[in-house]
């Protein structure tokens, strides 16, 4: 048996099961969308009849507006912060330890004790930041925080943020680990302060550690259905309804699996799309840096 036949054997388990759990769905997908499918009986070809109705109708382009915007806050946001923790952390090996521990719990929790944990801090009625802002003599801040359209997709988004921003930050130094100690020290004898070293050193050798982050992040935040589903259904008013809640909502709440279909194959070319220009983008950051 010759070795290119002997790989090819190992590697028939795993394209099998690529095969059957990927391919085979997104194929099946595919051909839904161009149906009227309900889930039972025979789907009818509809041709492009359900990707008509998501380009006429607002409330899916609404939608994506949305979806685009909570992974904007997302992504920046918890990209940010996770680095900063991380080189905070960097800088702590006494605490470090136990911090990424800590850090690491909201991510292991299910997100429907993570969406009643926020729904709780944003009650109008005794919420913790509510009582937080009114024991500091803010009262004038305090609102309902997921019931108000101007706030509740931000509030869901720190609540999304919270939950993995210690994946992040674990992300993160790893990539410190790999930054060699004579570059640390090298940039301490040339009299560089925390700050200098951070910008002129530490940043540009975790660029690999950026793009993942990035792109993981971004990729998991278009895809995010829970917490809005669980926090505020898609309310107030459509202001946190995501194009992944419209999907599950379709295929579920009104078993219209065809054109569920086709907004999971508008979702899936985004993604592919996001990813793409993502990647040439900070794969070309990182040899920019090198």
């Amino acid at each position: 048996m010759s070795s290119r036949t002997t790989k090819l054997l190992f590697m028939l388990p795993a394209l099998i099961v690529l095969a059957v759990f990927f391919v085979y769905p997104i194929a099946l997908t595919f051909y839904y969308s161009f149906t009227d499918f309900t889930g039972v009986g025979t789907p009818e070809y509809a041709g492009l009849k359900n990707y008509d109705r998501i380009m006429s109708r607002s409330r899916y382009p609404e939608a994506l507006k949305v979806t685009i915007l909570f992974t904007l806050i997302v992504v920046t946001v918890q990209t940010l912060a996770g680095l900063f923790i991380a080189t905070l952390l960097q800088r702590l090996p006494a605490v470090r330890n136990f911090a990424r521990a800590a850090l690491f719990t909201p991510a292991m929790m299910s997100f429907v004790i993570v969406g009643y944990l926020w729904q709780f801090i944003y009650s109008p009625f005794n919420g913790g930041l509510n009582a937080l802002l009114t024991s500091v003599g803010l009262e004038s801040l305090t609102r309902a925080w997921l019931g108000d359209p101007s706030t509740a997709l931000f509030a869901i988004a720190i609540a999304h943020v919270w939950m993995f921003t210690g994946y992040t930050t674990a992300i993160f130094l790893a990539g410190y680990a790999n930054i060699p100690g004579d570059i640390e020290e090298a940039g301490k004898l040339e009299g560089a302060n925390s700050l200098q070293r951070f910008w002129y050193l530490e940043l540009p050798l975790l660029a690999p550690s950026v793009t993942i982050n990035v792109m993981l992040s971004t990729i998991g935040t278009l895809k995010t259905f829970e917490l809005p589903f669980i926090m505020t259904k898609g309310g107030p008013d459509g202001a946190t309804r995501t194009l992944s809640l419209e999907i599950i909502e379709n295929l579920f709440g009104a078993y219209k699996f065809g054109f569920a279909s086709s907004l999971s194959i508008v979702m899936l070319v985004i993604v592919i799309i996001v990813a793409f220009v993502q990647n040439k983008f900070l794969r070309g950051r990182e040899d920019n840096m090198s």
